[in-house]
């Protein structure tokens, strides 16, 4: 079979391009290559991609849907940042999310799955243990990707993937919370007891807790004198 080189950003079908554009602006606002208040200037934004304006005006709509962009009248597109309303909402809707998902997998977690969550759970106590850290944010996270992945509603698979580069994006602006890894880490253990035991109502409550307590610490270390990030001084990673 003949190779096929691949085509141009602007010699791409416009459907194709158009989710290319948004896939990509997207990665540079979570990895903050474009950091909050960041000008999205059509222009520059087009010649770098290598695109026309328009796949790029309907990649900034999209974003903007996701509040990852604010589109101003006659301004422009700048990058959004995060203030206290804005972690109280993420992580309320966290709450009651993953709290579905919680309960859920103390239903229906099939056998490889609940393998899978305590080879993820006793690595993260072991690692706890050991003081090695490093490690610990991956771990976390994978646990979330396991609970995750437990709920048959498609909405909620949506609402979780849109939330998930938000709170990426939080844990790449923030530093740690001392402590904050070793809470979630018995947090994570206390819910994996409730799933194996098959207990939905507690596996809920324990989740939603977690979550709060997150939520507390990070609003909690808020600084409300960083115009510039707009957001909270919290622990990192999706997996806390």
């Amino acid at each position: 079979m003949a190779e096929r080189s691949a085509q141009p950003a602007d010699e791409t079908p416009h459907r194709q391009l158009k989710d290319v554009v948004y896939l990509r602006l997207k990665q540079e606002i979570v990895d903050l290559r474009l950091p909050p208040g960041y000008p999205m200037r059509e222009a520059e934004l087009a010649g770098r991609l290598g695109v026309s304006k328009t796949p790029l005006r309907e990649a900034l709509v999209r974003l903007q849907r996701e509040r990852l962009v604010e589109i101003v009248p006659y301004k422009g597109a700048v990058v959004c940042g995060y203030d206290r309303d804005d972690l109280k909402e993420i992580y309320e809707l966290r709450e009651l999310l993953e709290g579905a998902c919680a309960r859920e997998a103390a239903v229906h977690i099939s056998a490889a799955d609940l393998a899978e969550l305590t080879k993820v759970v006793r690595g993260s106590e072991r690692a706890w243990a050991a003081g090695e850290l490093d490690g610990l944010p991956e771990l976390l996270e994978a646990f979330d990707r396991v609970i995750y992945g437990q709920t048959r509603n498609r909405r909620i698979r949506e609402m979780i993937e849109n939330l998930g580069d938000h709170l990426v994006r939080i844990g790449n602006l923030t530093v740690a919370i001392p402590g904050r890894l070793e809470v979630s880490v018995r947090q994570h253990s206390a819910i994996h007891e409730a799933i194996v035991r098959r207990d939905p109502g507690d596996a809920e409550r324990l989740m939603r807790e977690h979550v709060t307590s997150v939520m507390a610490d990070q609003l909690a270390a808020f600084d409300p004198d960083d115009p510039g990030v707009r957001t909270a001084r919290a622990a990192p990673r999706t997996g806390t």
